[in-house]
């Protein structure tokens, strides 16, 4: 191993970082809405609204998110007058925002079903029991149903959030430098491609273990019943004296 040249590799692929993590947090932010919206669907118990929610989960949970985004860059490219015409070709003419459209899509498929799951264990005898002292509609949702869900299910959601930072890597084959992507351009020039990816896979490790800090801090801030209590200090009294 070459400790200097991975040093150097360290600072360029460190280059492609803040694009990761903007990919990441771009389509995890905008996943989390669309997330919502389809496991509210979910829930609504409409039938068309239900289907709908079911068949757009079952095809992007079932295909590789590589081919999606493959089918949001390249394929879409070939309708480019129709696009044209939309006025959307400016969106899908950019490898970046393909990518986060892709990364939002595909985690919005997994997160649904993790929000769905997390609204669906929230106690009913917790909602009854805002609802007797009056509580209803979005403020039993704001200050009962929607905390506790969160809690139940951040532990699964940090789960995608890493999967999501990792995912981040797949956007290099539509032409985004970020870490991967520096990273197979450095092994086109200098053909070490075993120190580069080992630089590569420490700085995702990396940015994987803030993540996973970060959660977890939020996880503790929502969780007061969980948090140890302090031991009280022995107390002497007359009957030990």
């Amino acid at each position: 191993m070459d400790f200097a040249f991975m040093a150097e590799t360290f600072w360029s692929l460190l280059r492609g970082a803040p694009l990761t993590l903007n990919l990441a947090a771009t389509s995890v932010a905008l996943g989390a809405a669309f997330a919502m919206l389809l496991a509210l669907m979910r829930m609504s118990g409409i039938a068309p609204l239900d289907l709908t929610a079911r068949a757009y989960i079952f095809v992007f949970r079932g295909t590789p998110l590589l081919v999606q985004i493959f089918l949001i860059y390249y394929g879409l490219g070939q309708f480019r007058p129709t696009l044209q015409e939309w006025g959307l070709w400016t969106f899908f003419r950019e490898p970046y925002w393909c990518a986060v459209l892709a990364l939002t899509l595909n985690t919005g498929a997994y997160a649904a079903e993790i929000i769905r799951g997390g609204l669906q264990a929230v106690p009913a005898n917790q909602v009854e029991a805002a609802r007797a002292c009056g509580m209803s509609g979005f403020l039993l949702f704001r200050r009962i149903i929607f905390p506790i869900a969160v809690r139940q299910a951040l532990p699964a959601y940090g789960n995608e959030i890493i999967l999501m930072v990792k995912a981040t890597s797949l956007a290099s084959i539509i032409t985004l430098m970020e870490i991967t992507g520096i990273a197979y351009k450095l092994i086109s020039q200098t053909f070490r491609a075993v120190e580069i990816f080992i630089v590569a896979g420490a700085i995702y490790l990396v940015l994987n273990f803030l993540v996973t800090r970060a959660i977890q801090a939020i996880e503790w801030w929502l969780s007061p019943h969980l948090r140890g209590a302090p031991v009280p200090a022995p107390r002497l009294d007359a009957a030990h004296v």
